[in-house]
Order: structure tokens, then C-alpha cells, then sequence
């Protein structure tokens, strides 16, 4: 009895208002030096890191259609060195350091970090500023580079189970975006392209007046601004404009659908919803509005279709935050065979559920569950240096205000049960999505 009530006691304790913790505000500094460069600066001396990123505006989006993939290639070639870093030296001198580095590419951008002890900041302000003055764009990398990335189109998309899955979406939802190619590209223009292509795209997007350097962790601030004006201040700001798309989608109106044959044992459903941009109002209540589909175990598809009918061995809903308009939310679903479960009786029940949604008010209680779910991605994602930085970087990019790392939680909690309503009844509609059936291959 006496454990039974200490571990009330803990509940009740840990639960308490009273006791619960507001999160702490990200506080900043930024500023944008001569040459363009935006810097943002904030400091957290609780533990001795350093997070050093720095987010290029240049995705796929970006390329010229007869040269896609270039900006996921250079994520890669700009590893492979400059004219005062060897060829392969810059992953030794980051983890020499005990520090970790990575990159990443998207539609909308790209974005390099390390990860390193405070003590080490020159080390990565170094780096950066040599990867984006003077790194190696010659033959030598480009054929070695070429060859990584054909690899990793191999194991992740051509021989991956669903690999082609995002490709042939986006390639059936756009006809004019840019959007409409893979982020990876195609091999055959990454093939085709010469030195000079390459040597373009690197002079035309890899400028300061393009670049966001955002800075977390332990350091002095009028300190790293010093350093960063002597490591970044002399790069020459970019010569012409800065290509971006001026493309208009045409708005759907009817479904688009496809099957693919692909070497998988369970057949699967995919619908995707032209959705808004991350810069439109709406993609706040579509973002709740597909949490409340499939985030957690008691979420409606998932206990729905997934545990009640077992129609599902898995289904998940999620949006594409896209900077341009429009956007992309997407429903996977796999079949479950032994239920007796086919693609068209799987969609039937999917489809059930968005009428559900959209004909009847949620409740309350889940409207709050709503909220918290939202609260808990939002805070997690700022628990860390690299969050923290990354973030800052995004939302000065996309939005023009790095505060909002601070209050875009507020629009969230603006969004109310009839607002969830609303957009399920605006965009998930037949003649507003593409609908693809993966099946097994015959034979």
C-alpha cells in the first residue's frame, strides 16, 4: 500500500502545473555582414559544444531541368575538399577534433554542420568559410562523386522496396514546378553534365549573399563575430541573381492516378494532397490535421484501419513543409494480405475515414492531445545545439523572422476544431490528390 501511494505521490508530483517548467526562450543575435552573409549567433554555455551550420537557398528546385541532382551532388562534392584542405581531409579534421559533421538536401535547400567542442569553433568557421570559397569543383571529384551518388540512387531508390514511391508521386502531383523531379535527380544529367556545369552552379548558389551561418553553443559572442568577419568577411559577394523559380501550378481538378509494378511482396496505397506552402496559414491546421491521422497508436487511421479492420500493416499521414506553393501531404498505407485485404478495399477504408473527418467536428479531448503532440515535436526539436541552430536557419530563410523559433507554437495552438474541419474539406479531395497502387511485380 505504502509503494502503491509513493507512486501516486510521483504521478501526481510530476504532473503538477505548479512544478512544470516553461520552456526557455532561444535567445539570438543576428546580423548580415558586406558581402551578404546572414549570421545568426546564439549562445548556451551549459555544455562545451558548438554547433557551426551554415544552410545554402539552393535545392532541386533550383536546377535547370536538363541538370537535375546537382543540388544533392554538391552535398557531396563539397566534402571533397578545397585548395587548403587535401582531397578526403575534411571528415579527419572534424573527427580528429572529437566532433561529428553531416549535410543534408531537400526541394528547398541545403545545409552542412559540424558538431564540435566549443574550444574547436575556429576549426569549423575554417572549414565553412573554405567550402564556400574555395572548394575543389574539378574532374577528379566530380567522377568519384558521380560514382557515390549512382551507388546511393542504387540502395535507396532503384533497389528499395517503395524507393521509387516519392518519385513517382511528385513526378504524377506537378506538371510545371520544379518539384516534379526527384531531389536526387536523374543519372543520365548528372552524366551529361561537364566541368563547367558544375563550376556554374557553384559560383551561381554557393555565395555568402545565399547563405545563412547560424551558430549555437557555448561562445562568446562578440568573440565569434570577430572570427566570422575574419573567415567570412572577404568572400566575395555573389555576381548576378540568385535563381529561383517563377513557376504557377495550375490547381488540379481531377484525381491522377498510376499503378507500379516493383519487387515487393505487399501491395501499397499512396495518396498524396496538393496542400499550402509552409508560408500559408492553412499548413498549420493541415499539419494538426495529419497528426490526428496517424501520429500515435490511438491516432484514427491507425486505430481504425490498422487495429480494428487489420486492413493495415501500416499506414502513416504526413505533410511535406515546402517553401513554394503548392505543397504535399501524403497517406501510405500497406496491405495486409492475411485480413484478405486488396489495394481497392484498403483505399475504401482510408477514404472512409477522411469523410469522417471531414463531417464531423473532433472532439474536444482530441483537440487538446492535438496540441500537446504539437508542443512535444516543437520543444524536442530545439533540446539540442544543432536543433537549435538548424532552426534559426529556417525560419530567417523561409519566413524572414528567426523569433518565430520562438512563437510559431503559437500558431499552432491558434488552430482550432473547426479550422481542422475546414481543411479536410478543402483539400482532401478525389480531384485534388494522386493516387498510386504499388504492386507485386507478375511472376
Amino acid at each position: 500500500m505504502k509503494k502503491i501511494f509513493s507512486f501516486l505521490l510521483l504521478l501526481f508530483w510530476l504532473g503538477s502545473p505548479l512544478l512544470a517548467q516553461t520552456p526557455k526562450k532561444v535567445e539570438f543575435t543576428e546580423y548580415t555582414l558586406e558581402n551578404g552573409l546572414h549570421v545568426i549567433l546564439h549562445q548556451d554555455k551549459s555544455v562545451p559544444l558548438v554547433a557551426v551550420t551554415v544552410l545554402y537557398h539552393v535545392g532541386s528546385k533550383n536546377e535547370n531541368p536538363d541538370r537535375t541532382g546537382f543540388a544533392h551532388f554538391f552535398e557531396h562534392l563539397l566534402f571533397e575538399g578545397s585548395q587548403n584542405i587535401g582531397r578526403g581531409e575534411f571528415d579527419d579534421y572534424v573527427e580528429r577534433a572529437g566532433g561529428t559533421l553531416n549535410a543534408n538536401t531537400s526541394f528547398d535547400r541545403t545545409f552542412y554542420y559540424e558538431l564540435l567542442p566549443s574550444n574547436q569553433l575556429e576549426l569549423g568557421l575554417w572549414l565553412e568559410s573554405e567550402r564556400m570559397l574555395h572548394a575543389k569543383v574539378d574532374n577528379i571529384g566530380i567522377e568519384t562523386q558521380r560514382q557515390v551518388v549512382k551507388e546511393e540512387r542504387r540502395q535507396r531508390i532503384d533497389n528499395q522496396p517503395y524507393g521509387t514511391m516519392m518519385e513517382n508521386v511528385f513526378k504524377l502531383a506537378y506538371e510545371k514546378h520544379p518539384y516534379k523531379w526527384p531531389v536526387i535527380g536523374y543519372m543520365e544529367h548528372l552524366d551529361a553534365a561537364q566541368e563547367n556545369d558544375y563550376k556554374t552552379f557553384y559560383e551561381t548558389f554557393y555565395v555568402p549573399n545565399n547563405a545563412t551561418l547560424s551558430i549555437a553553443g557555448d561562445i562568446d559572442i562578440e568573440e565569434t563575430k570577430k572570427k566570422i568577419e575574419l573567415y567570412f568577411g572577404s568572400i566575395p559577394k555573389g555576381k548576378g541573381e540568385i535563381p529561383r523559380p517563377n513557376v504557377t501550378e495550375e490547381p488540379q481538378t481531377a484525381e491522377r492516378r498510376g499503378v507500379i509494378e516493383d519487387n515487393i511482396q505487399l501491395p501499397a496505397v499512396i495518396h498524396a494532397y496538393k496542400t499550402p506552402s509552409i508560408r500559408q496559414d492553412d499548413y498549420y491546421a493541415v499539419s494538426m490535421l495529419m497528426t490526428l491521422l496517424s501520429e500515435g497508436q490511438s491516432s484514427r487511421l491507425r486505430k481504425s484501419i490498422q487495429d480494428k479492420q487489420n486492413k493495415a500493416l501500416f499506414i502513416g499521414a504526413f505533410p511535406f513543409g515546402l517553401e513554394d506553393s503548392p505543397s504535399m501531404s501524403m497517406v501510405f498505407a500497406l496491405a495486409n494480405l492475411g485480413s484478405g485485404t486488396t489495394p481497392e478495399t484498403l483505399e475504401a477504408a482510408m477514404d472512409e475515414e477522411y469523410e469522417k473527418v471531414k463531417n464531423e467536428l473532433i472532439s474536444e479531448r482530441e483537440h487538446e492531445k492535438l496540441i500537446n503532440q504539437i508542443e512535444t515535436q516543437f520543444y524536442s526539436q530545439n533540446s539540442s545545439m544543432a536543433g537549435i541552430a538548424e532552426n534559426l536557419a529556417n525560419y530567417h530563410v523561409y519566413y524572414g523572422d528567426a523569433d518565430l523559433i520562438n512563437t510559431e507554437i503559437e500558431k499552432y495552438r491558434k488552430v482550432t476544431r473547426q479550422d481542422i474541419q475546414r481543411v479536410a474539406q478543402k483539400y482532401l479531395n478525389k480531384e485534388n490528390r494522386v493516387v498510386l497502387y504499388y504492386v507485386p511485380k507478375k511472376g
